[in-house]
């Protein structure tokens, strides 16, 4: 798919003509997913809507201190009674984790490369670089004021899916839509110590443990990390607060890429992928069904570490490029 830039206008004329609006993303929501699911719910109140948020699992540490987070309902299914179900930032359906969406008219907004086209309407934009600049142009088309709450989540959005601005896909549109937050009331200091400063012990005891297990390969421009169930439960963290750990190792100036292995259940690995520069880690992920950025992406994978950790790299090698070149004989 190439980006639509009139897709906003057509998502707003979608919009106004539904009542009762469901608003859902994918499974195991991230800032991104929450911040512009909130966002976009509450403007569709404010036009007098019947919106909610559906999401799949709650949401995680911290993020479940920002606002309007306790709203959210959990659950499997939408009701039937709704009219119109919003899906951002999901390549497939299935990525949502909810049942029997495929029953409903689907609105389809999404910035990942590898999003298929499902829905009655669609705005795939490959050049926001989070789902909360899109959600930010659809309610200003709406004509909605953004609301100080509306400016946080969105602010948090953009913040956590750019890695406080460093991945790539980082533009002015990025930084002019964030100083508008600003200006709207989302405040940058206490959103940094909320995401950034509020860790707990078990995390701290996780990060330990997880970066203990860190190994270099490809000629040391690869680091692995991995945590087992034994582990996490060792140290009493949250199975949420591993999330971040992965961009450590990526500080090291040689390393270019980090692979996160990390057991989900007993025969499956959750595997998440970071890398600097070219190295586009969102393709490797979306060859095992999973999806994300060119720089930070992720899949779920069946087997032994071993044999995980063998079918990654037999597809991240060719990203990787070739390697350094080999000291010249007698230097």
């Amino acid at each position: 798919m190439t980006p639509d830039h009139g897709g906003c206008h057509r998502i707003c004329t979608d919009l106004r003509r539904h009542q009762r609006i469901a608003v859902t993303s994918h499974m195991r929501p991230d800032g991104d997913a929450l911040g512009s699911a909130l966002a976009l719910a509450w403007a569709l109140q404010a036009l007098g809507k019947d919106a909610r948020v559906i999401m799949r699992d709650p949401a995680p540490v911290p993020l479940d201190e920002f606002p309007g987070v306790d709203s959210i309902d959990v659950a499997a299914t939408v009701p039937e009674s709704t009219d119109a179900v919003v899906v951002l930032e999901c390549g497939d359906l299935a990525r949502t984790g909810l049942e029997g969406l495929e029953r409903f008219h689907v609105i389809n907004v999404d910035h990942h490369p590898g999003n298929t086209g499902y829905g009655a309407v669609t705005w795939f934009d490959r050049l926001a670089a989070a789902c909360g600049e899109m959600v930010f142009e659809i309610i200003t088309e709406l004509g909605v004021p953004i609301t100080p709450d509306m400016a946080t989540q969105l602010f948090v959005a953009i913040v956590t899916d750019t890695g406080s601005f460093r991945y790539a896909g980082v533009s002015p549109r990025t930084f002019s839509i964030s100083a508008r937050l600003l200006e709207a009331g989302a405040d940058p200091v206490a959103v940094a110590r909320t995401l950034f400063d509020g860790n707990t012990l078990g995390r701290l005891r996780v990060q330990g443990a997880v970066l203990r297990t860190m190994a270099l390969v490809e000629s040391g421009r690869v680091a692995t990390l991995h945590l087992d169930l034994d582990t996490l439960a060792a140290t009493g963290a949250d199975p949420d607060e591993t999330d971040g750990l992965i961009n450590m190792p990526l500080s090291v100036k040689a390393i270019q890429s980090v692979v996160f292995f990390k057991q989900a259940d007993h025969g499956q690995y959750r595997v998440s992928l970071r890398s600097k520069g070219d190295i586009d880690v969102g393709k490797v992920a979306r060859s095992f069904g999973g999806g994300g950025h060119k720089n930070a992406a992720g899949c779920t994978l069946t087997g032994t570490l071993a044999d995980v950790h063998a079918q990654v790299f037999e597809r991240l090698r060719p990203e990787l490029g070739p390697g350094p070149a080999a000291p010249a004989s007698g230097a």
